[in-house]
């Protein structure tokens, strides 16, 4: 490539393509592949790309005689939108095979980020709120405790809409909606007397954890991106540690008028032995999550479906005897039952594997055990060990996640490709249906006559 203003175009094209990934949950190592495939099919081979948590940076250099050229862009904020990364992936897929052209390929890209949503708002909001009801039922939770969390997950959603409009910093959106999970809380003990507290707090902060972000920081650890996975990490804590200050926020109010609500305790509930409520609460919880998250309709029945199937393995080797609840080996097996069949799953929706693989481990996720860890570790040093104890939990339950769903993905490429050829190779006499397969034809030269 010798053009300097189609260079800069193409540079430029995989910078905002790479910040929309990263902004959505993708990996440091995917961001870059992505980044490199694009540069290379418009002709910038062998570019430089550096990938951190806030900021993107691409350079070119056509000879050693000549400067290179050099473009960076900041990510400047963080909203998960798998609607938007499904029209990016498809892009991107448009581009390797060589069917969009720079100037196409650029528009499009801005058509994606300019327009809007077709699903209210308002609905996101319920969704949020069906979520945390997802994780009551999962928690063996009564239908008051249901209808709390449900409640209680909107009216967080909405206070922080309001908050990012005002551009408040995500720690004090945190500490507002720690706040508001507890004082509901509050309120609802103050009514009634044998509610299980803890159990309605837990419910109504599982939207406010980190604990994605901590797997996607050991994600990123794993794949080579240190610096990456250490903001995410820190990012993690600090989001986990305003929930901490926005419970005990809520816990003064309690104080303050005089309702006693014994020890709170969030995270503590780990007796889960109803296998079957436990999978209509993950299925419920997962679903719920994507569509929120604006994900494709066409994925939230396979997502829930996936979801509710890993958590039962989870649960079904813990209680077998092979595993204690709290180990990661269960979790693992899980996370790579998700990995396995979610590339698979993806291709058939249409959707990045990204979007079956966040949303189906959202039930797993150790958002609870971080803050539990943080909490005790905050509270007084006689149950400092408890604090350190949960937080190697948190943090072996995250490394079985991302190293889980990591080898699946390893493991299903390869698997797919075989079968692809397997069917191809056995097609033959059908009962029903017609059969596709990916042969190619050699088109016989047309004769003059």
């Amino acid at each position: 490539m010798s053009d300097a203003r189609e260079l800069n175009l193409t540079l430029d094209l995989c910078l905002r393509v790479g910040e929309l990934l990263l902004s959505s949950g993708a990996g440091a190592a995917d961001v870059t592949a992505t980044m490199q495939a694009v540069g290379w099919q418009y002709g910038v081979r062998h570019a430089d790309i550096d990938v951190t948590f806030t900021s993107l940076s691409m350079s070119y250099q056509l000879s050693p005689e000549e400067p290179a050229y050099v473009l960076i862009r900041q990510v400047k904020q963080r909203d998960i939108d798998y609607e938007d990364l499904t029209l990016v992936d498809h892009l991107v897929r448009d581009v390797l095979r060589g069917e969009v052209e720079l100037k196409e390929a650029r528009t499009r890209l801005a058509r994606i980020v300019s327009s809007g949503h077709t699903t209210p708002r308002w609905l996101v909001s319920l969704a949020w709120g069906v979520m945390c009801a997802g994780v009551a039922i999962l928690l063996g939770g009564g239908p008051v405790v249901i209808a709390l969390a449900f409640v209680a997950a909107v009216c967080i959603d909405r206070l922080q809409l309001w908050m990012g409009r005002r551009r408040l910093p995500s720690f004090y959106r945190q500490v507002a909606g720690g706040a508001v999970a507890t004082v509901i809380a509050v309120l609802a003990a103050a009514v009634q007397d044998d509610l299980d507290t803890s159990l309605v707090v837990t419910a109504n902060i599982v939207m406010l954890l980190a604990g994605i972000g901590f797997m996607g920081a050991l994600q990123d650890a794993l794949s080579g991106f240190y610096v990456t996975g250490g903001a995410r990490l820190t990012e993690a804590l600090l989001s986990t540690a305003g929930i901490i200050a926005g419970v005990s926020g809520g816990l003064a109010f309690a104080e303050g008028i005089g309702v006693d609500v014994g020890r709170l305790d969030p995270g503590a509930v780990t007796d889960l032995r109803d296998v079957s409520t436990v999978a209509l609460g993950a299925a419920i919880c997962a679903a719920a999550f994507a569509f929120a998250s604006y994900a494709p309709r066409r994925s939230l029945a396979p997502i829930a479906l996936i979801a509710a199937i890993a958590i039962v393995i989870s649960q079904s080797i813990s209680q077998g005897g092979v595993s204690v609840a709290r180990t990661a080996w269960p979790v693992a097996l899980a996370a790579f039952f998700v990995g396995l069949v979610s590339f698979t799953v993806a291709g058939r929706m249409r959707v990045p594997p990204l979007v079956v693989v966040v949303s189906a481990i959202v039930p797993m996720l150790p958002g609870l055990s971080i803050y539990r860890g943080l909490s005790l570790l905050s509270e007084n040093s006689y149950q400092a060990s408890e604090g350190i104890l949960a937080l190697m939990t948190a943090g072996s339950v995250a490394l079985a996640l991302a190293s889980g769903v990591i080898l699946g993905e390893y493991v299903a490429q390869p698997v797919r490709r075989e079968a692809h050829r397997l069917e191809s190779r056995l097609s033959g006499p059908r009962l029903v249906g017609p059969l596709r397969t990916t042969r190619r034809t050699r088109r016989r030269p047309q004769s003059n006559r």
